[in-house]
């Protein structure tokens, strides 16, 4: 009782798997008078054995159905066995690359307190004879104290690994929002506003306003997935497109050359869906391009109504694309606003599986088209919230909006939109 009493305060100490797993052994050679020791932790996605530590033995893995270990792992029952070479499951393989005969052997499960089988511990030719029934006794209690302390050792080390890759994330959620505009960009005539609201703490959406020397870079992405591999993938392309922007690459030219780069290096069963859009605020005129995302809205105050449109080609990164595709040109008249929306909230569905859907966007705009766009945005994204009652966020959301503002009479009050 002394000696089990003495391994449990020993197991209590914090120890990394390799040094608890040798503390296992030395603990079962000590209190059963045992000349060598082994355990196996369990796989269980590969259903297989894994002798990790083992004395005189390297480490190898067997199918959890072999051997006396396997048949210990399986009904998970102790097994002692007084002569190993007279029992047909004994494996004399080991005896032979270790040069060490086995005269009896206690095989053991160990089991934690929740009843999952966490491995097994062997215990080989006792001092002056074989184990007996005390032996079964002290072992016993042993094994469950070895369980459980294995168990918070993997549940330690999990949470540990835990905590650095969230550590990680947090890294790359603050790389990603930083690609992200920080103000939104002044431009006479126009309000701007847009909003990124990943579904994790990564995501895979991105979107850009930006004053270039070509005009107002408009942007809205939307990777296949969400979490840290579509959010490199999204600031990749981020990246990629304010380059060739400030080398002076046209729509046209930069839209299918940040393509081709993607279909070079992305995954094949990867893509971008992205608008694209440059804003001449001298004409009001709105070029873009578009690889696969949609609909593009454009809400006509003169009518109150939306136009939509389709996507211009197939998503970015898909196939190489060898001639430039025609840009599709808007007229941004007072009171037009682009509505640029990822299917995050259009898909945002509730409790019941109902989607929010395009019309209520389309109603929103119409009916708060006069708001300012972060007023509006704010809007939307209440409506969505109340839509869904409580139902979680399956995916990222992101929106742009750019408003061309309605002209002022000469006495400050606002003139017929026209």
């Amino acid at each position: 009782m002394q000696a089990i009493l003495d391994v449990n305060s020993a197991l209590a100490a914090p120890f990394d798997l390799k040094t608890m797993l040798d503390e296992v052994v030395a603990a079962a050679k000590q209190v059963l008078h045992a000349d060598r020791g082994s355990v196996w932790l369990h796989d269980p996605v590969a259903d297989e054995l894994v002798l990790e530590v083992a004395t005189g033995i390297l480490p190898m893995r067997v199918p959890s159905s072999a051997g006396l270990v396997g048949a210990c792992a399986r009904t998970r029952q102790m097994i002692n066995v007084p002569d190993c070479y007279a029992d047909p499951r004994f494996d004399p393989g080991v005896d032979k690359v270790s040069s060490y005969h086995t005269r009896c052997m206690l095989t053991l499960p160990l089991v934690d307190h929740k009843g999952v089988l966490v491995g097994v511990m062997q215990v080989l030719n006792k001092a002056g004879g074989v184990f007996d029934v005390d032996d079964e006794a002290l072992a016993t209690a042993l094994a469950a104290q070895c369980a459980v302390a294995l168990q918070r050792v993997r549940m330690t080390e999990a949470l540990i690994e835990g905590e650095k890759m969230l550590q990680a994330l947090e890294v790359a959620r603050e790389v990603q929002m930083s690609t992200l505009p920080a103000t939104m960009p002044a431009l006479s005539s126009y309000d701007v506003c847009g909003m990124f609201r990943p579904a994790e703490l990564t995501g895979g959406d991105t979107f850009d306003l930006a004053v270039l020397d070509q005009g107002l870079l408009v942007v809205l992405g939307d990777a296949t997935g969400h979490g840290v591999g579509p959010a490199l993938s999204v600031t990749q392309m981020h990246a990629m497109l304010r380059i060739a922007f400030r080398l002076g690459a046209d729509l046209e030219t930069a839209f299918r050359q940040v393509n081709n780069r993607l279909a070079e290096t992305l995954a094949s069963d990867r893509f971008i869906t992205a608008f694209i859009g440059l804003l001449d605020p001298s004409n009001h005129r709105m070029r873009f391009l578009s690889g696969g995302q949609g609909p593009i809205l454009h809400f006509q105050a003169a009518t109150g109504m939306c136009v939509r449109h389709k996507p211009t080609s197939f998503p970015l990164g898909v196939m190489p694309l060898s001639v430039s595709l025609p840009a599709v040109t808007l007229e941004m008249q007072p009171g037009d606003i682009l509505v640029l929306v990822s299917d995050g909230i259009y898909e945002y569905h509730d409790a019941g599986g109902d989607t929010f859907g395009e019309q209520r966007v389309h109603a929103l705009v119409r009916a708060h088209y006069k708001k300012p766009t972060a007023e509006l945005l704010a809007i939307l994204l209440q409506a969505v919230r109340d839509f869904a009652k409580g139902a979680p966020q399956q995916d990222d959301m992101t929106a742009v909006l750019v408003k061309r503002e309605a002209l002022a009479m000469t006495d400050g009050s606002q003139a017929g939109l026209r």
